[in-house]
């Protein structure tokens, strides 16, 4: 019994000291715990990172000045079309840390008693540290920017059509350089407040665009119609001469309209058109004229000839070339003569000299009637006017009235208001000098049987030429 007292006692004594070495171990290990808790309550946890910095065992003044260090070392690095660059550093724009009290907060509020299970875990934080920047000197340096330059902004140009060797080609827009400056100033402000360290001004749509693109539809459709309108050949007949209207000419009229169809500039064809008037017109216009003795005079006054109805003539040729077929047309006239050649006298005329008082009469170039008449008395101030006119028309058995006279005539064909050829039965003299005290109101006073044939062979708008 006394050994088994005595055997009790002995195993005791080793489990005491056991125990109290584990309560020391636990007691150490608790101490230990509780001064790792104690000392990260003011220090980030193993693997805490702040913006990708690591703050690890750093104590709250420590990461403090490191976001100071790191904010005046910030640079901004701004991406210009074309490749180029250009930065913005925080010297220049008066930025610098202000501390709002973001990192103390971070550090609040971690659980600094979990500091053992945080070796195996990470910690990272985003945060935009609070800064503070001078608002001049920021728009100081993008003013500066040389991508703001005037003399760098190349502007921005639509695509559009230009004629080429095989027409109308669309000229693919250019982009250019030139920057929209407020939205520059806003994206690059606001990255530098939000900490960023790149922004791109293409991806940030800065640039200013074109408007036209050379795949718009509409462009297109210019085109093809421009082209259609080159395609056609318009030739203007004016008789022995032509005028041609064709893509040399036709390229400079084609516009657009306000719904961006391609239209034919209808001033840009009146212009044309009037040049053609200017050239071609002969109404009332100096005539060089061979007369029956051979001489060659100048013949000015009269309402003879032909005069182009420009607006009227300014439409023919728009729809003619809208048409999309080559043609031939004509002008439109106001007043026609009675032939389109060159010498729009033609071959059948009538002829009066006032000063030999004879008349000659040529019907497609052959003499019909070559007779003395009686013109205007000229002491009364009736002379026949000299000039270039058109017969009006003709009428048999007529009565010419006056203020003081009326004459039945048998064969009528006036030229001018009152005055035309007629026969003058109560005449037995003609020719010399009658003119002169005994002459008519104005009128050709001619032999019945010349002033019949006459009759018989002409008509309304053959030229009458007296001189």
């Amino acid at each position: 019994m006394e050994q088994n007292e005595s055997g009790n006692k002995k195993t005791a004594k080793p489990k005491k000291i056991i125990i109290g070495i584990l309560i020391a171990c636990v007691a150490v290990l608790a101490i230990l715990y509780a001064a790792g808790a104690f000392y990260f309550s003011s220090h980030f946890l193993p693997g805490s990172k702040i913006n990708g910095v690591n703050c690890s065992g750093k104590t709250l003044e420590s990461v403090e000045n490191h976001l100071a260090d790191e904010i005046s070392s910030y640079a901004l690095t701004i991406k210009e079309r074309g490749d180029n660059t250009e930065t913005i550093s925080a010297d220049r724009i008066g930025l610098s840390y202000v501390d709002d009290g973001k990192v103390e907060k971070l550090l609040k509020g971690q659980n600094s008693w979990g500091w053992i299970t945080a070796f195996t875990k990470k910690h990272e934080y985003t945060m935009s540290a609070t800064t503070t920047v001078d608002e001049e000197k920021l728009t100081s340096a993008i003013d500066g920017l040389t991508c703001l330059a005037e003399e760098n902004m190349q502007q921005p140009v639509d695509a559009h059509l230009e004629i080429g060797d095989n027409g109308y080609e669309i000229v693919p827009e250019t982009e250019g350089t030139a920057l929209d400056k407020g939205k520059v100033t806003e994206v690059i402000t606001k990255a530098v407040k939000a900490g960023e360290t790149e922004v791109d001004l293409e991806a940030s749509d800065c640039y200013l665009k074109p408007s036209v693109y050379q795949d718009d539809k509409n462009l297109i459709a210019q085109r093809d119609q421009s082209n259609a309108f080159l395609k056609v050949k318009i030739t203007i007949d004016f008789s022995d001469r032509q005028e041609v209207v064709d893509q040399s000419l036709i390229k400079d009229w084609v516009t657009t309209d306000e719904n961006g169809n391609a239209v034919l500039d209808e001033a840009k064809v009146k212009a044309y058109v009037v040049e053609l008037a200017k050239k071609y017109d002969t109404f009332g216009y100096p005539r060089q004229f061979k007369t029956s003795t051979g001489e060659t005079i100048t013949v000015s006054g009269g309402d003879y000839g032909w005069l182009m109805a420009r607006n009227d003539t300014t439409t023919k040729l728009i729809e003619a070339i809208k048409s999309g077929k080559s043609q031939t047309i004509e002008p439109e006239y106001t007043y026609k003569g009675y032939v389109r050649d060159t010498n729009d006298i033609g071959n059948t005329y009538v002829e009066v000299s006032l000063s030999a008082q004879h008349m000659w009469f040529y019907k497609n170039g052959q003499l019909l009637v070559d007779t003395d008449v009686v013109t205007g008395n000229h002491n009364l101030g009736h002379d026949t006017k000299t000039g270039i006119y058109a017969i009006m028309y003709k009428e048999r058995n007529a009565t010419l009235v006056g203020e003081d006279y009326s004459s039945p005539v048998k064969y009528w064909m006036p030229f001018y208001a009152n005055v035309g050829i007629h026969d003058a039965s109560w005449r037995t003299t003609f020719g010399g000098s009658e003119y002169l005290n005994n002459g008519s109101h104005g009128c050709v006073n001619t032999p019945e049987a010349n002033a019949e044939k006459i009759f018989n062979n002409i008509e309304k708008g053959v030229p009458v030429v007296v001189y």
